[in-house]
């Protein structure tokens, strides 16, 4: 069916070819410090990390959860991590206390990297006030009473804190281990190995840790950045977050598989994607419809050269045929390409092509990937339905994730016996493949990209005093595709204001969860069975909510 076989691969070899081939090639840059590596050094601080792991215990298995922003040391981490055959948990670093809790509690990470926080969280006294063992306890000795699995505390950057490994001691520590170890090491990995776990809210329940193989999220990410025709040299502009598959597989190994440039930003900023874009004649770009709305209505928009754009990836959510056009004419980005999935599948499992009108761009999420079947399926009986018929989007092949980490029966209701993944969106597909997206039997929100999982935010409501129920709902926005917003009954002889709400959840949650609308109610639509009808209360919402869609 396609002319390039699927790869029996690890990501650690992927990096090695890349540098075989582009040795002088730039890998990573930053534009806003003095920070550019080739493939060749870029390949050597990978190694220098990895055996720093190495020495320090890291063990073939064993979870290393980084929660950090875009750092330069992050895609090294993402090789160095797989090359001794651990397993990199990415953080949202959004992440509160509370979140951050149940992600190291549930994944019984062995090993966690921070940064010293992320705009109003500050990670090391976090991780001080969940470990507070840290302090007292040796290094290399730690033993915590919430988090016993946990051996580890490492420090992205150069400062020392108390009970925790920085990156020089890393870097110096990796003499320890000799070329032949860390040769045999990388020997004893399978492709089928878990390289990754991301947590995502999935179809129901609480956040879930995704299991993906090198062979998983290695031959998407080729054949992500086959389909936007890169090769080595290309210039990829990352503003997108590294946590994200949307990072760390269409951006990161689509670009190494290629041997193209990434140009990484920290996090986004308008002004500094384009001064990225126009510094380094970045070819490419990627980013959810709002980041595009940002640069392009940014004041200085006009001041900037886009001559060298070409392509990139549009995700996340649906794009405004305005946006689209504007891309196109005003940013050079001829071969955009759109691309829809979930972590589950690695994440890609349809994609546009370079070549299809601005119509397939902005009405349909692509065709099927390389190698990947996708149907729809009538949600009841389970048949697939044909041209045309609106069913939920199920796909199968190579990418279909390991599962769900020590959740058996989720998985189980994810992927059937067939190996099917059941993707809990609605769409309709057309006489060509292409599929459109056209709503979700799951009752998932989805902000500007984040997903959101109504339960996790409602079970966090339920304690704060003087709430007798509460139910969220996604509620329409033109910025974000979807906002939260709860409707809260509360007990006799409470009252309380929308941002009494907010307040509670402030810094106890992320904020991109914390309820932006909020209404009282005495009482909620009902089924006859006594179900409450969310999607009547997201009708509801354009009416307590008038000034959402403006």
């Amino acid at each position: 069916m396609w002319d390039k076989p699927l790869r029996e691969i690890t990501l650690g070899s992927l990096l090695d070819e890349a540098v075989e081939k582009y040795p002088d090639n730039e890998a990573v840059i930053y534009v806003d410090r003095d920070y550019k590596l080739t493939y060749r050094e870029f390949s050597d601080e990978v190694d220098r990390l990895a055996k720093g792991l190495m020495s320090l215990g890291v063990q073939k298995g064993e979870k290393v959860a980084i929660w950090a922003t875009n750092v330069p040391h992050w895609v090294a981490l993402q090789f160095a991590t797989a090359k001794i055959g651990a397993i990199l948990l990415t953080v949202n670093t959004y992440y509160k206390k509370h979140e951050i809790a149940y992600l190291l509690k549930q994944s019984e990470s062995e090993n966690l990297i921070i940064i010293d926080g992320f705009r109003d969280t500050d990670y090391v006294q976090t991780v001080y006030d969940l470990i507070p063992e840290l302090k007292t306890k040796p290094r290399g000795h730690l033993k915590s009473q919430a988090f016993p699995g946990l051996k580890r505390v490492f420090f992205l950057g150069q400062e020392k804190h108390r009970g925790m490994y920085s990156i020089p001691e890393i870097k110096a520590l990796g003499s320890m281990v000799s070329d032949g170890e860390y040769l045999n090491r990388q020997r004893s990995l399978d492709p089928h190995d878990v390289v990754n776990m991301q947590y995502t809210s999935g179809t129901t329940g609480f956040p879930k840790g995704v299991m993906l193989t090198h062979y998983n999220i290695a031959n998407n990410g080729y054949w992500i950045g086959e389909n936007q025709k890169l090769t080595h040299i290309d210039r990829i502009c990352l503003p997108v977050p590294l946590f994200h598959c949307f990072g760390c597989v269409l951006g990161v190994l689509a670009a190494v598989s290629h041997g193209s440039t990434m140009v990484i930003l920290e996090g986004f900023n308008p002004l500094l994607i384009m001064t990225s874009v126009e510094t380094e004649k970045c070819t490419a770009l990627y980013g959810v419809p709002t980041m595009f709305i940002a640069v392009l209505e940014h004041r200085l928009f006009n001041k900037f050269d886009y001559s060298s754009l070409r392509t990139g990836i549009m995700a996340g959510s649906p794009c405004p045929i305005k946006v689209m056009r504007e891309v196109i004419d005003k940013m050079n980005l001829k071969d955009i390409t759109i691309c829809y999935g979930l972590t589950e599948a690695s994440p890609v499992m349809t994609q546009t092509r370079t070549d299809d009108d601005i119509a397939k761009r902005v009405e349909t999420v692509g065709r099927p990937m390389p190698e990947i079947e996708v149907r729809l399926i009538d949600p009841d009986t389970k048949e697939p339905v044909g041209p045309g018929v609106q069913g939920e989007v199920c796909c199968r092949g190579y990418n279909v994730m390991k599962g769900y980490y020590n959740m058996p029966q989720e998985t189980s209701r994810t992927i059937d016996s067939d190996g099917w993944l059941f993707s809990g969106d609605l769409g309709v597909m057309d006489e060509e493949g292409y599929l459109s997206i056209t709503g979700r039997l799951k009752d998932m929100i989805i902000r500007g990209g984040e997903n959101i999982y109504p339960r996790e935010v409602e079970e966090f409501l339920y304690t704060m005093e003087g709430i007798q129920d509460v139910q969220v709902v996604g509620v329409p926005s033109q910025k974000y595709g979807e906002e939260v917003g709860a409707f809260v009954i509360p007990k006799s002889g409470y009252e309380y204001s929308p941002e009494d709400v907010r307040d509670f959840c402030r810094g106890k949650i992320a904020r991109y969860k914390t309820p932006k609308y909020v209404a009282f109610v005495k009482e909620y639509p009902m089924t006859a069975s006594g179900k409450v009808q969310k999607f009547k209360l997201r009708e509801m919402s354009l009416e307590y909510f008038p000034q959402a869609m403006k």
